[in-house]
């Protein structure tokens, strides 16, 4: 396969083809997401977009959508065709890469020493479930045009710099539908190939059956988007969620008809409140491969200069200034596309909210925690469950049932529980402690400081049930997650 893609790439005929293509992907990338960003998080689009928005000025702005990907071009380049995880992450801090998001979650983590893959990961990244890896991932497709499982490898591999287990998934989805396009010439297919890379158990590949299963019973596109909204957006509250967001990407690609503008317009019109100007990006850059060029309207390409320029992105600062020319770009990446690429690989990963007291304190047990999505796409997303260094936060998904933490303990002869724990400022939740089947204590937690709860249990069995619940209905106070630091159960303090 490596072969024949190097022959692909060396005739002069399908060269220029690919180049042309190339360009047309990133291109289309940019479009989608300037068209888009009036709809990010925001209520869908009603009308027909069939132009820029009237703020827009060109050149094209940094934007996220396409920024990363010059940066991993960048590191390309710089460390040649075997570039590791790391050094893409060397290049990201070079480049001030990380503005939102699970991306500015990776960005802060490297400035404390931490390295990539943990940069992405659960155990250190809060938004690791977010669309960061997704966004970024249409490169990997340019790098390997025709070769799916390639860009599905190189997609795999680097975007667990900034996500982790279905949001790294979702960049192997884009990353195979990019790559496909160059190949295949029936949108559908594009969509149903590149689904198969993912693995039957992640949740996102669970999403894309879903829709796949729709489209073909003959459901219309607004009608799937609300469904895959009501299953998925439920699950993952934050706008800029990386499942629900991926299956409507496969829904603009698959309805679009491979036509750019019909194509961006099912993003922008999926459904209220999603990351449409991504989604948008990731969806073009598919047709962009398909159809070349050609196949973008050319009054919106001349809009943009042939020009990404700025000198910021969000809170970040670029010095000196981001100025690239867009035309420049197809055969940096065609240059590094005839090399030898070669990634380890990586298996997909598979990660449960409850498995964070495996880094924390595994002798808990955490039921019913919920993803929650504050700190990215829209804000005020009341809570989320993570780990911080030694804090565990904890959101429930239901907040009816709420969040238990679950251990045995040995009580013969009682013994003491000593717990920190903590609230959001001007926020609250409810601490109760049950011993097997009693209630020992119920508090309102209130505060950002940490507060120590010592509570005695009393004597029983060597395998007593200790159960520590969060309840976020508290009555007329704003809910809290609740922040845990420690808990240890010792010998009970002897009487005097």
């Amino acid at each position: 396969m490596r072969v024949a893609l190097l022959l692909f790439l060396s005739c002069s005929l399908y060269a220029q083809s690919v180049e042309d293509r190339t360009r047309a992907a990133f291109t289309a990338q940019i479009l989608g997401a300037n068209m888009g960003f009036p709809f990010e998080h925001k209520p869908a689009s009603v009308q027909w977009i069939s132009d820029l928005p009237s703020t827009f000025r060109g050149p094209a702005p940094v934007d996220d959508d396409y920024y990363y990907e010059i940066v991993a071009l960048r590191a390309f380049e710089k460390y040649g065709p075997r570039l590791t995880i790391q050094q893409l992450g060397a290049q990201w801090k070079e480049d001030n890469a990380g503005s939102w998001g699970s991306s500015e979650q990776a960005r802060l983590l490297m400035q404390r020493g931490i390295q990539p893959p943990d940069t992405g990961h659960p155990r250190y990244n809060r938004l690791w479930f977010t669309i960061g890896p997704q966004f970024s991932a249409d490169i990997y497709g340019m790098l390997a045009p025709g070769n799916p499982a390639l860009a599905a490898r190189l997609a795999r591999y680097y975007g667990r710099i900034n996500g982790w287990a279905e949001a790294v998934e979702g960049g192997v989805f884009v990353a195979a539908m990019v790559s496909l396009a160059y190949s295949e010439t029936d949108p559908r297919q594009i969509v149903e190939k590149a689904a198969a890379f993912i693995d039957q158990r992640s949740p996102y590949r669970k999403a894309l059956d879903q829709f796949l299963s729709m489209a073909k019973a003959g459901r219309p596109p607004r009608e799937i988007a609300n469904a895959l909204e009501e299953r998925w957006h439920i699950e993952y509250p934050a706008t800029n969620n990386a499942v629900a967001n991926g299956a409507l990407v496969a829904m603009s690609v698959y309805f679009g008809e491979g036509d750019f503008l019909k194509t961006v317009n099912l993003a922008f019109g999926a459904a209220d409140f999603t990351d449409a100007d991504c989604n948008a990006a990731n969806a073009g850059a598919v047709v962009g491969a398909l159809r070349g060029m050609k196949g973008l309207p050319p009054m919106l390409v001349e809009k943009l200069q042939n020009r990404i320029a700025g000198n910021r992105m969000g809170p970040i600062t670029f010095d000196p200034p981001v100025d690239e020319r867009i035309s420049g770009i197809a055969p940096r990446i065609m240059n590094i596309a005839r090399q030898p690429l070669s990634v380890p690989e990586v298996k997909p990963e598979f990660f449960e909210l409850e498995e964070l007291t495996r880094y924390w304190d595994p002798r808990w047990q955490l039921e019913r925690a919920g993803f929650g999505g504050a700190g990215g796409g829209l804000g005020g997303i009341r809570g989320i469950t993570y780990l911080d260094n030694d804090v565990l936060v904890t959101w429930p998904r239901d907040e009816v049932r709420g969040v238990v933490l679950s251990t045995t303990a040995d009580l013969r002869g009682g013994r003491l529980m000593k717990l920190e724990v903590a609230a959001e400022e001007n926020r609250a939740w409810r601490l109760e402690i049950y011993a097997n089947n009693q209630r020992l204590f119920s508090k309102l937690v209130e505060g950002a400081a940490m507060q120590t709860v010592t509570q005695a249990l009393p004597s029983g069995g060597p395998k007593t049930v200790i159960r520590l619940f969060q309840h976020t209905l508290v009555g007329d106070k704003p809910p809290s997650p609740a922040h845990w630091r420690k808990i240890t159960i010792g010998p009970a303090t002897p009487s005097r």
